[in-house]
């Protein structure tokens, strides 16, 4: 336990916070910071041979991580031990509170690392890291997701890929459709050739999840958010700078309407994609024949197909990357989100453990265990299961820029709350792009623009 720890150093909130104030000339996301001791923390005390961690993750993905981790072990002797918590965003704040914090956290959302940051209870990484060096290393923008007051409180441990579109392959190369449209008009020129060719949807989309239905929609906004407007935009909509009731937002959830409430474009209509279990989306492509035909959803997805397709992914599917808008933002973006490891402890153990989660060697064993990515550029691919999942990865390392799902960086009450509610009400037609946007806008916290 960390705070059994007598020569393990744990950083003073009050510590930390001068030391911002001491360096708000390195507010500059580009200004890469190297050397230790670069906000006044000096170096790391020595450490005792054993680190712990916590996370949320538990099961087979926490063996996984474990079998991930021998190697590190094995190079340094240092032990490590992993306590998974299902209940980890409300036990991290728990102990951060109370000083018993554990050595690492690894945070399924980036909106508790921007919590503790902003307390001082988290070691920005430039600490101890090369910050330019693993900025290359990385996808493009994934260490933005963890940026506060210019400096980064967390490394990405692990990637998802949101901006994925599903198809199943014998039914395209039937019709010889166009598997890589590189626009929304060609995407929506594809789902028309699809309607006209078998008369059936070309849509696959379903939101059930029961309490948190709503969720898959505020995926779709971020997707249209990002294609139109850009990453700029995007983090000013997601940080609050701009109200949620900006036309550039209204537009991005009349853009998904389009698509979802076009007659004959959905499977099920607009009722059908409220009430679908959103891991069933996909289940009439495989039928004979199809219902439907394209699914924009994440990798996670692949387990909720049916089991013989999902043993035969690579014969079964293809996938390609959601396009980009021609009139928008003049690059490919990436919707995403990940695993974040960041410290809570600055010791030498500490610090080589960070050094190695933050590492394109981190992974391996996860990544041949399947539903694994690793967020670097240079991770060797050919230890991911199958051919769609390499595929997936490269979607991500092509990308001009990767953000965050922006639903997780929101304050709660409207990240996991109205914006959820909202969009099922928008859905289902019971309010307008507008309306909903306006309603959204009302639950954002003061305190948090």
């Amino acid at each position: 336990m960390a705070q059994h720890k007598v020569r393990r150093a744990t950083v003073p909130a009050v510590l930390l916070a001068g030391a911002l104030l001491l360096t708000g000339c390195l507010q500059d996301p580009n200004a890469g910071r190297g050397a230790a001791g670069a906000a006044g923390l000096g170096e790391p005390a020595q450490g005792d041979g054993v680190v712990e961690i916590m996370g949320a993750f538990g099961g087979d993905e926490a063996k996984l991580f474990n079998d991930s981790l021998a190697p590190f072990t094995e190079q340094t002797g240092i032990q490590v031990n992993y306590v998974p918590d299902s209940d980890f965003t409300n036990t991290i704040r728990v102990r951060a509170t109370s000083g018993d914090m554990p050595d690492v956290g690894l945070f399924p959302q980036p909106g508790g690392v921007l919590s503790l940051a902003a307390d001082g209870a988290i070691i920005p990484i430039d600490e101890f890291l090369d910050y330019d060096g693993l900025n290359s290393s990385l996808v493009s923008g994934f260490l933005d997701s963890s940026r506060y007051r210019g400096r980064v409180y967390a490394i990405p441990m692990r990637m998802a890929v949101k901006s994925i579109v599903w198809y199943p392959k014998a039914a395209f190369e039937e019709h010889g459709w166009n598997t890589a449209p590189q626009s929304l008009d060609e995407l929506d020129a594809l789902a028309d050739q699809i309607r006209s060719d078998t008369g059936s949807s070309p849509w696959c989309i379903a939101w059930g999840s029961d309490q948190s239905t709503g969720w898959v929609g505020t995926d779709w906004v971020e997707e249209y958010m990002l294609r139109l407007w850009g990453p700029d935009v995007y983090d000013d909509w997601i940080y609050g700078r701009i109200p949620f009731n900006d036309e550039r937002v209204v537009a991005a959830i009349e853009r998904y309407g389009e698509l979802s409430n076009a007659p004959g474009n959905v499977l099920g209509g607009a009722q059908g994609i409220i009430s679908t279990p959103f891991g069933d989306a996909m289940n009439p492509a495989f039928n004979n024949p199809p219902g439907c035909y394209l699914m924009r959803q994440g990798n996670f997805i692949a387990s909720f197909l049916p089991d013989d397709v999902e043993a035969n992914l690579d014969d079964q599917v293809g996938i390609f990357v959601f396009p980009r808008d021609e009139g928008g933002y003049d690059g490919q973006p990436i919707l995403g989100g990940g695993d974040l490891a960041s410290a809570f402890t600055y010791d030498t153990d500490t610090v080589a453990l960070m050094e190695f989660l933050s590492s394109p060697e981190f992974g391996g064993p996860w990544a041949a265990g399947g539903g694994w990515l690793s967020p670097h550029t240079t991770f060797d691919g050919s230890q991911y299961p199958n051919d769609t999942t390499r595929q997936i990865a490269q979607l991500a390392i092509d990308a001009d820029v990767f953000r965050y799902d922006g639903s997780d960086v929101m304050p709660r009450e409207v990240g996991s709350g109205s914006f959820w509610t909202e969009m099922v009400a928008y859905q289902s037609g019971a309010k307008t792009a507008q309306q909903a946007a306006d309603d959204i806008e009302a639950t954002w916290p003061e305190g948090d623009r």
